[in-house]
């Protein structure tokens, strides 16, 4: 649990281009803290971009703020040590060693080289927490390369809560995943949303409408819409630009 105050996410006028082609077309949008905000949108609408460019992995015009600090011209490390994380599509884990080791690798981050070499007399509290929380405790022995395609989701996310990341940035957390591992997910982002701020690209619209606290739509590089779940399915705007069709969408007689 981070015991620091959360803090505002404030993007305004963001643009990105590439090669003469914008993919972020002047996007505003506030992420208040403790939000489990998602960003929707049709393919090429400009999320992964957006969430590059709050990283330091794609270079922008705009202004990014993260509670005080300008984000925008820092480097990615010095973006990551204001406790901002984030996570890909594929996950991103050394495959070779166990879960246990993982994660102790990610805790070590602010560590001095030399200490991460030292062999520890116990589980430090930061690292048992993550493996509860993410519910691999009982995996914490296993090599990272024989985990589920979840299970490797939620060791990353784990990754992400011992550096004590305040803002995490999830890419498409479900993709690929069954049923039940969505489930799991969704309750995951839950317990950590608690005391984190937490944004999420996804198209699965069921994980959306179960989970969301609030959804941002994006197209062309664009906010479209921005709403609870219910307020953005509503929104004609989003029927026709979305999801496709003029007419409510499928499933809108369900509760959002």
């Amino acid at each position: 649990m981070t015991a620091t105050a959360l803090k505002d996410l404030e993007i305004t006028d963001l643009r990105v281009a590439f090669d003469g082609f914008t993919a972020v077309d002047g996007a505003a949008l506030r992420v208040g803290p403790g939000d489990l905000r998602f960003l929707i949108g049709p393919n090429g609408a400009g999320k992964t971009t957006l969430v590059d460019a709050v990283t330091g992995l794609a270079k922008a015009t705009g202004t990014v703020r993260f509670g005080p600090h300008d984000l925008l011209g820092r480097p990615v490390h010095r973006i990551a040590r204001l406790g901002i994380g984030r996570t890909f599509q594929t996950a991103t884990v050394f495959e070779n060693l166990s879960v246990l080791a993982n994660l102790d690798i990610a805790a070590g981050a602010a560590r001095r080289p030399h200490t991460l070499l030292r062999r520890r007399r116990g589980v430090p509290e930061e690292i048992e927490h993550a493996l509860e929380t993410t519910g691999l405790a009982a995996a914490r022995d296993r090599q990272a390369g024989v985990l589920s395609h979840g299970q490797k989701q939620w060791l990353e996310i784990g990754m992400l809560l011992v550096q004590n990341v305040q803002l995490l940035l999830l890419d498409e957390p479900v993709a690929g995943m069954s049923h039940e591992e969505r489930e799991q997910t969704g309750q995951l982002l839950r317990r950590i949303g608690q005391d984190r701020t937490i944004v999420v690209i996804e198209h699965d619209m069921d994980f959306v409408r179960t989970f969301a606290t609030s959804v941002t739509v994006l197209h062309a590089g664009r906010v479209l819409s921005e709403g609870t779940v219910a307020q953005v399915r509503a929104d004609p705007r989003v029927q026709e630009v979305y999801l496709g069709e003029t007419g409510a969408p499928a499933g809108a007689d369900r509760e959002a």
